[in-house]
């Protein structure tokens, strides 16, 4: 184990830099990396073969849950890459290369998945203990930075384009010189670990041979935009299920063998991927996610990084934001428990509960022309203002970015028992059941169809969805990257006489639509005059071929706990298409 001097990180490639690159390279982002030690070498597949041998894949504490079922679901007893060579027991292998199968490479790295090296690193803690006060893991992305050659790392590259060495190298020259590496086919294998010189920290193959999984979650620098060519590529990644790759693999070619390559797979995929082990005293510098969003719809930039990198933390924080919406949604939640959604006072903002149903009931009293009697509901978050809308429109089609949301809303539209915990003071929390208001029937229930999709995209949904007499986007619109993408698929979806109901507080933010995308918000740069939302909003529909047949200040309230409670005024406003 070498130790490597702690210091600070700059993710992120530069806009202008002269390369193809994936959107989520862009953006930026600051990482206090601490002090930490990481093994001089990959873990090669004989270091593995202990694991092996010594039943790792028998012993289901070195596993986590997802990890120990994938392996029962697989029946997995050595790395995928390894076969077996002699008896039953005898643990004696071949490896499987790309062209042939070969008489085992111990010094090679081996090829396993996240779970495995996850695995072999709990193993490790208990059989040789760790050197630092936490036990080992694997590296993260800003790690793998502070150990990569000075000469060719990211501050390097800012400031020398050839110091990406894969814009000026060819791959029958890259295992060349004093920081060659098996990289871009400069050979059609991995090798022997160790074979090219070490980097400036002295660790070996931090850039080539095999790809390294790292303690991240797959996720958004700072400043990330989709790009319209290709604006799913990390998007419906940004989950909180996927694990960062850094470094390269031998056959890692172009964009991915450069020093800015950012790339993810889920944890139970095998590419030619491997690890290395990292401990440290310190809280690992790992960016993790977890699911959700503050509005219904998530952006790309909806996902909230947790500060904690422990497993345990994002679920509760997930459970506490999907709690926040139960009770926002399904508001007579908690009156069997004895629980009230709002503090009861003389002054208790009663007026703002039950959005979600006030804006399917507006719509619904706007009295649209009824073509087919259909609805759509954008950015459904759980369901509450679906099911609403179920109660007048004989078929409802609902979305969300949120898997997370829509998993909720589902289980809502098959049970009325679900539970959820509602925050009271501090770490005190009671335990209450999610109940429909009044009215919904099971038949009702029945009429709303819940998928995950992206408001962005609703153009390219058209011809599977069909068209609608009634729209609502409720505290969507300034959560979108590309609010214009939204709202131009809206003549593609109403039909004649149909009425869209938009409900938002206009509360635009960077980090989920960038600047330029804005509606309103800021000042006419020329005349300095205040340029407003829903002015352009109207300018918009009216230019799409809608009028405008209501607005209203349209309040809610979001309890954070007992006594705490967002209280936002959204702008309703309504549009018919003529």
């Amino acid at each position: 184990m070498i130790p490597v001097k702690g210091n600070d990180i700059d993710l992120g490639k530069p806009a202008d830099f002269p390369s193809y690159g994936w959107d989520n390279e862009y953006g930026e982002r600051n990482v206090n990396v601490p002090d930490f030690l990481a093994s001089e070498n990959m873990i090669t597949n004989g270091e593995f073969w202990n694991f092996v041998a010594d039943g790792g894949y028998r012993n289901k504490e070195y596993w986590c849950e997802d990890g120990w079922d994938w392996r029962k679901h697989r029946n997995m007893k050595w790395p995928f890459f390894w076969e077996q060579s002699g008896p039953q027991g005898s643990h004696e292998y071949n490896l499987r290369t790309i062209f042939q199968v070969v008489p085992m490479q111990w010094d090679w790295p081996v090829d396993v998945n996240y779970y495995e090296a996850q695995a072999f690193c709990r193993w490790k803690t208990q059989k040789d203990g760790s050197p630092t006060s936490q036990p080992y893991r694997i590296l993260t992305e800003a790690e793998h930075h502070l150990m990569r050659p000075k000469e060719h790392d990211l501050e390097a590259s800012r400031k020398d384009v050839s110091a990406d060495k894969v814009m000026v190298t060819p791959g029958s020259e890259f295992a060349k010189g004093a920081t060659g590496a098996n990289l871009n086919l400069a050979f059609s294998s991995q090798n022997p670990v160790g074979s090219f010189p070490p980097s400036t920290s002295g660790h070996f193959d931090v850039t080539g041979n095999a790809w390294e999984w790292t303690e991240d979650h797959f996720n958004p620098l700072k400043g990330f935009e989709v790009h319209h060519v290709y604006d799913d590529f990390s998007t419906p990644c940004f989950d909180g299920k996927h694990s960062m790759i850094v470094g390269g693999s031998f056959i890692s070619t172009g964009d991915e063998a450069s020093v800015y390559a950012r790339f993810h797979f889920r944890p139970h995929f095998l590419q030619h991927s491997g690890f290395r082990l990292v401990a440290s005293d310190a809280k690992a510098p790992a960016t993790h996610l977890y699911p959700g969003n503050f509005s219904g719809q998530a952006a790309a930039r909806d996902v909230v990084v947790a500060d904690d990198t422990n497993d345990d933390s994002n679920v509760y924080e997930s459970e506490e934001l999907l709690g926040m919406y139960l009770g926002l949604h399904f508001p007579s939640s908690g009156s069997d428990e004895g629980i009230s959604s709002i503090l009861n006072h003389k002054n208790s903002p009663l007026h703002g509960l039950s959005f979600p149903q006030r804006v399917a009931q507006l719509l619904n009293d706007l009295q649209p022309q009824r073509t087919n009697n259909r609805a759509l509901d954008i950015g459904c978050a759980v369901g509450g203002s679906s099911f609403e809308l179920a109660k007048h429109f004989d078929h409802v089609e609902a979305f969300d970015f949120s898997d997370f949301f829509i998993t909720a809303a589902q289980g809502m539209q098959k049970s009325d028992r679900m539970k959820f915990k509602v925050p009271i003071e501090a770490d005190i929390h009671e335990e209450v059941v999610a109940a429909h208001n009044e009215g919904v029937s099971a038949e009702m229930l029945n009429r709303v169809n819940f998928f995950v999709g992206d408001a962005c995209k609703l153009k390219d949904y058209s011809s599977e969805i069909g068209t609608f007499d009634g729209v609502t986007m409720a505290n969507l619109l300034c959560r979108l990257p590309d609010p214009m993408a939204c709202l131009d698929a809206l003549p593609h979806v109403v039909n004649k006489g149909g009425v869209v109901v938009m409900v938002t507080p206009f509360s635009w933010l960077e980090d989920f639509t960038p600047r330029s995308k804005w509606l309103g918000g800021f000042r006419d740069p020329v005349s300095g005059e205040p340029l407003y939302s829903i002015d352009a909003l109207q300018t918009i529909m009216e230019e799409r071929g809608f009028e405008k047949i209501h607005d209203e200040e349209m309040p809610l309230v979001i309890r954070e706990h007992q006594r705490k409670y967002q209280y936002i005024i959204s702008q309703a406003t309504a549009w018919r298409k003529q």
